[in-house]
C-alpha cells in the first residue's frame, strides 16, 4: 500500500488542499474509524455496563473488546490493566494523584526530563509541594537528548517516581526510556512513560519496556478525540485509589462508607466515551493493516527529506537531534527574528498546517531561551510534497517579513 493509496482512505484531503503538518496535535481520521463511530450510534448506541438489556449487553461487549484490543496492541499482560481515559492528560493526573499523593512522602524525589509536556510536569509540582518531596529534572545537552551523566546524577536511591516522555513533542528527540526504566528500577524507583507521541509511529510493548505506567492519547494515533488510554501494572494498579468517585466504579455504597470495583473500573467513573474506544478499537485496526515497518518507511523517507531541505534555508533555526536515529517526526524551527504566530498565519495562508507556540512545554522553551516554535509534524500520509509546499511558504513569509527583522 502505497501514500498515494492511503491518502484516499483520509476524506479531509479529498475536502481540503492542505499539507497537513500538526499530527503531534491530531492526527486525521481514516474512513474506516469514521464508519466504526457511524455504526456504533446506528446500531449500538447504549449505556454499557448498567443495562441487563441486549442493546446495552452489545454496548458493553463492544467497549470490552476494545479493551482487549489495546491489551493486546501493546502486550500487556492483563487486559484488567487498561484504564479508558479521556486522553493522556487525564491518565496521567489519575497517576499523579491517585499513585503520587498516597505513595509520597517528605525527603522523596520525582524526577522529570525538562522536556515533558506540561500534562506530566504541572500535577507533579502540586503533589511533590502537597506532600513535602522534592521535584528534579533531567536536562539536555546541545544535542537535544538527554546525556546518560544527567539520568545517573538525577534518578538517585531518594527517587521515588520518574516521569519520561518517550519521544519529545516539541523536539521529536527519542528518549532511550528501555534503558531509563531499567536504571530507575535499580535505584527503587517506578516509571511513567509518555507514549502519546511514539505509539503513534512505533510498536510498543510494555513487558519488554517494563514500563510501570504508560498512556497514551488516541486522537494522535487515528482515532476518535475524548479517548485515551493508562496501562498500569496490575499489582500497582490494584493499591492505588480511585481519583473519580461516582457511578460504576463501586462496588457497594453505604450512607457512611464505600466499597470500589476491581480493576479497571473503579478508576472509570461515569458514563464513559464509548464510541470513542469503538473509534480506537479500529483505529488500531488500522494501523495494524498498514504495519509499523510499512509507517516508519514512509516516515523516515519524508522526515529525512525534510530535514535536508529546511537546512538549507539559512533563514532558519532549526530545533532538532543531529542524530537521525534518535529523532522521530516532529521538526521545530524559527524564522530567525519573526515571531512563530506570524510564521504560521503565512503558511495557513499557502494551505500548510503547522502549529505555532510553546507545545505545552515552557520550561523546556525557557531553557532553550526562546519563547516558542513553529512545529511541523509528520504521519505516514504526509508526502514528500507536503515539505516542498512547507518550503515554499517558509519562503514567501520569509520574504514578506526580510525587511523588519534585526540582524
Amino acid at each position: 500500500m502505497n501514500v498515494e493509496e492511503i491518502r484516499k482512505d483520509f476524506p479531509i484531503f479529498a475536502n481540503r488542499d492542505i499539507a497537513y503538518l500538526d499530527n503531534g496535535a491530531t492526527t486525521q481520521k481514516p474512513i474506516q474509524v469514521i464508519n466504526a463511530v457511524k455504526e456504533f450510534y446506528e446500531k449500538y448506541n447504549a449505556n454499557p455496563h448498567r443495562g441487563a438489556y441486549t442493546l446495552s449487553l452489545e454496548a458493553t461487549e463492544k467497549y470490552e473488546n476494545a479493551r482487549t484490543k489495546v491489551a493486546k496492541f501493546i502486550n500487556a499482560k492483563h487486559r484488567e490493566e487498561i484504564i479508558f481515559s479521556k486522553n493522556a492528560t487525564e491518565s496521567l493526573n489519575l497517576i499523579a494523584y491517585s499513585y503520587g499523593m498516597e505513595g509520597l512522602k517528605s525527603g522523596d524525589e520525582v524526577t522529570l526530563s525538562i522536556m515533558e509536556h506540561h500534562s506530566n510536569l504541572v500535577p507533579w509540582q502540586k503533589i511533590t509541594k502537597a506532600t513535602g518531596s522534592k521535584l528534579n529534572y533531567m536536562y539536555i545537552n546541545d544535542e537535544f537528548e538527554i546525556p546518560e551523566e544527567e539520568i545517573k546524577k538525577k534518578i538517585t536511591n531518594k527517587t521515588k517516581i520518574v516521569g519520561i516522555t518517550h519521544v519529545s513533542n516539541s523536539l521529536g528527540t527519542k528518549n532511550d526510556i528501555k534503558k531509563i526504566i531499567k536504571y530507575a528500577h535499580k535505584m527503587g524507583a517506578i516509571v511513567i512513560v509518555d507514549g502519546s507521541q511514539s505509539i503513534p509511529h512505533m510498536k510498543i510493548d510494555v513487558q519488554e519496556l517494563d514500563a510501570d505506567f504508560f498512556v497514551f492519547s488516541g486522537h494522535k494515533m487515528l482515532s476518535p478525540l475524548g479517548i485515551g488510554a493508562l496501562y498500569g501494572k496490575k499489582a500497582l494498579l490494584e493499591k492505588m485509589t480511585p481519583f473519580l468517585m461516582g457511578g460504576d466504579m463501586i462496588e457497594y455504597v453505604y450512607e457512611q462508607d464505600t466499597t470500589f470495583a476491581e480493576v479497571p473500573y473503579k478508576f472509570e467513573a461515569g458514563t464513559q466515551n464509548v464510541e470513542g474506544a469503538v473509534g480506537l478499537d479500529a483505529a488500531i485496526d488500522y494501523i495494524e493493516n498498514i504495519g509499523y515497518d510499512k509507517i516508519q518507511e514512509i516516515e523516515q523517507d519524508v522526515v529525512s527529506y525534510a530535514r535536508e531541505e529546511l537546512s538549507k534555508l539559512d533563514f532558519l533555526s532549526l530545533y532538532l537531534t543531529p542524530n537521525k536515529e534518535n529523532h522521530s517526526s516532529v521538526i521545530s524551527f524559527n524564522i530567525k527574528g519573526i515571531h512563530p504566530h506570524d510564521v504560521a498565519s503565512i503558511l495557513d495562508t499557502e494551505g500548510v498546517c503547522v502549529r505555532s507556540g510553546n507545545h505545552c512545554t515552557q520550561p523546556l522553551m525557557r531553557y532553550l531561551k526562546i519563547d516558542s516554535t513553529c512545529r511541523a509534524s509528520f504521519y505516514f500520509y504526509n508526502t514528500k510534497e507536503d515539505v516542498d509546499r512547507l518550503v515554499k511558504a517558509l519562503n514567501k513569509a520569509y520574504d514578506m517579513f526580510k525587511k523588519y527583522i534585526k540582524e
